[in-house]
């Protein structure tokens, strides 16, 4: 707690890959149990083109091109413990005697799911089935069954038997409650079901319920946002208008009245665990191009469950879960799963999003010694700094101002081809907004990286036959000469002497390099425009000289990030001794990379019009970037170097000899 009573949330360290490996490696020697609700998911694709006027009722009829079908709910819970490998299932639930059950059951036939659990109710029971019909990628008005469903008591008897049967084959137990019609409405069935997690301690039960958490109390509980706030009876309150301390709060209540470890998931934020010590927040990750959150939940669940029963901790299961349910939400139009090796493919590569309540809200922050420094993390104490990345574009250099109205109209031509003058109004803001997301998701990373992402928007909206789709390289060209134009224009200005070095650069930038290299921390240039443009802009610029640890661009290859290259290098150089790192940027990339490295990160939230002041966008891209300190610019530079415990200005860093 801090000194006005509200409690604090201490971010999580996250998994190195091995430890997530380890951690994924055992599922397959464990055995789980889903009671709950088993629905199935209905996908109808409905095509215009075949449909026809009804000769009985005049009518048009809707026409399905395609369709699918796959288990939902509880039964997507199934699917998911198969793809993470586990050794064995055990459905426990109630279908209805229609056709939506048996298709239900049949998909449930898989040698690792004993389905003698699925007990099937001939009366007052449909099986809980959603039909959603799609037309030209727009889902359309949902179909259900099995909302007024009512468990007789003879089918609850059966189903609490069939679990009291199973428990000694299973150490977890996953309880599903999603459905309206749920046979947890049955208040018989919820006194019957909490009487066996009673008498079972040594079987780990986990509840994952949409309003029965309170009836299942010695369960591990699975809970979203808004669920810890309707258990907590604060339903008045949105869960957007919550602040993460007072969600916090609310589910430490809860720990407290049910006595059992919580763990809640706040979907592209992340989730938190309260297991008995300090609160832990996991982060969410960053996701390239469309989601779809269909079944990530129940993916987070399965992982959750399955790892548990393995014996890891709870903190360990929810940062896998959490990177499980990731996998999920990129997966479009299903109610999709995750095996371990996407997993392990994601946590090798994941970008999360740091602080996503301080990033959105700018009258949180907290300032060092009344400065424009923002402190987000404290420096360590055994911060002593001996190299310093930076990169170069909107962090120390202006010369490519405005490179982001270039790209966003040459992107938009790119994608809409000749269609570019005839679109209708839908087609070129649907263009535009795609380009402006993409444009700001990708900040700070190469150009190379950026054009091929816009081959695939170019596949993706079709507008551009295949055979006239230029290659990653071509568009680059196309970006690079337009850019160009702009920059040469700046240099001609630089080098008549219309303009001065101080036109060109972030206020303070230069004099704060000088001190630097003068009190001996080594200086590194990262960039991701290609190399012997940076090279040549810095030289002009007349700073090139104080980056002893050299000056890395692009070389054209997407797989050789410079800045990724270069904090490789210091850091096998420095022996991977943390502490002695800070990069400065005013990107994603160089934020993210650099936590990776165990660095600290300085993000620069530069106003590339002005050259000096705060640009709030930036702030908040930064901070959800992992940047642990922001600066609007280099004006109060001096302040800065007492922030960062930087040497006096007549003492000398001795590097060692590399």
């Amino acid at each position: 707690m801090n000194s006005a009573g509200v409690l604090e949330v201490a971010a999580a360290t996250a998994l190195t890959s091995r430890e997530i490996a380890a951690v994924l490696d055992n599922p397959s020697r464990v055995s789980v149990a889903v009671l709950g609700d088993f629905c199935l998911d209905v996908y109808w694709m409905i095509d215009p083109a075949g449909a026809e006027t009804s000769l009985e009722t005049g009518l048009m009829t809707q026409a399905v091109g395609n369709q699918k079908y796959s288990p939902g709910g509880a039964g997507n819970v199934v699917m998911n413990l198969l793809a993470l490998e586990v050794s064995r299932i055990f459905p426990i639930g109630v279908v209805g005697d229609d056709p939506f059950g048996r298709e239900l059951t049949r998909l449930l036939d898989h040698p690792q799911v004993d389905r003698r659990g699925l007990i099937v109710q001939p009366q007052g029971w449909d099986t809980h089935s959603y039909i959603k019909p799609h037309e030209n990628g727009k889902e359309l008005n949902r179909i259900d069954f099995g909302n007024f469903n009512k468990l007789d008591s003879q089918t609850a008897e059966k189903v609490l038997a069939c679990l009291e049967e199973m428990l000694p084959h299973v150490s977890v137990v996953l309880i599903n409650h999603q459905a309206l019609g749920s046979l947890h409405n049955s208040p018989e069935f919820r006194a019957g079901l909490d009487a066996v997690i009673q008498r079972n301690p040594r079987v780990c039960f986990i509840v994952d319920s949409r309003g029965f958490h309170a009836a299942y109390p010695g369960a591990v509980h699975k809970l979203n946002a808004a669920e810890v706030l309707r258990e907590s009876g604060r339903e008045s309150v949105s869960e957007k208008n919550i602040s993460l301390d007072e969600l916090a709060g609310c589910a430490k209540e809860l720990y407290a009245k049910w006595k059992s470890p919580l763990v809640v998931t706040r979907a592209e934020n992340g989730c938190l665990v309260f297991d008995g010590g300090d609160p832990k927040q996991f982060f969410g990750v960053q996701l390239p191009g469309r989601t779809d959150p269909v079944g990530a939940g129940d993916t987070f669940v399965s992982a959750l469950a399955a790892i548990v029963a393995t014996g890891s901790n709870l903190a360990a299961a929810a940062f896998v879960a959490n990177l499980a349910a990731a996998v999920t939400a990129q997966k479009l139009f299903q109610t999709g799963t995750a095996s371990p090796a996407e997993v392990l493919e994601l946590g090798a590569h994941a970008e999360y999003v740091y602080r996503p309540e301080l990033a959105a809200t700018p009258r949180n922050a907290c300032y060092f010694e009344q400065t424009e420094l923002e402190i987000v993390a404290e420096p360590p104490r055994s911060l002593a700094i001996r190299h310093a990345i930076f990169d170069h574009d909107g962090t120390i250099s202006t010369l490519r101002e405005g490179w982001e109205e270039i790209m966003e109209p040459m992107m938009q031509h790119a994608i809409l081809g000749e269609k570019y003058d005839s679109a209708d109004a839908a087609l070129f803001q649907r263009a535009t907004t795609r380009v402006k997301d993409f444009i700001d998701r990708t900040t700070g990373i190469q150009t190379i990286a950026q054009m091929h992402g816009l081959v695939e928007l170019v596949e993706e909206f079709g507008c551009v036959p295949e055979g006239r789709i230029l290659d990653a390289a071509a568009y680059k060209q196309i970006f690079n000469n337009d850019l160009k134009a702009l920059v040469s224009c700046r240099l001609g200005k630089l080098t008549s002497g219309q303009l001065s070095i101080d036109d060109f650069t972030i206020k303070g930038s230069v004099p704060f390099l000088q001190a630097l290299a003068n009190a001996g921390v080594k200086l590194h240039l990262a960039s991701g425009t290609d190399d012997a443009d940076v090279k040549e802009e810095a030289a002009r610029l007349g700073y090139a000289s104080l980056f002893t640890g050299g000056i890395h661009g692009s070389v054209g290859d997407v797989t050789r990030d410079a800045k990724k290259i270069v904090l490789e290098r210091i850091m096998a150089e420095i022996g991977g001794v943390s502490g002695q790192l800070v990069t400065f940027g005013d990107g994603p990339v160089e934020m993210r990379e650099t936590v990776k490295h165990r660095g600290y990160t300085a993000g620069v939230a530069s106003d590339e019009v002005r050259r000096f002041g705060m640009n709030y966008k930036k702030r908040a891209r930064l901070i959800r970037s992992g940047a642990m300190a922001v600066i609007p610019d280099f004006s109060q530079w001096e302040l800065l170097w007492k922030f960062l415990r930087l040497p006096d200005k007549n003492e000398r860093y001795a590097l060692p000899p590399v």
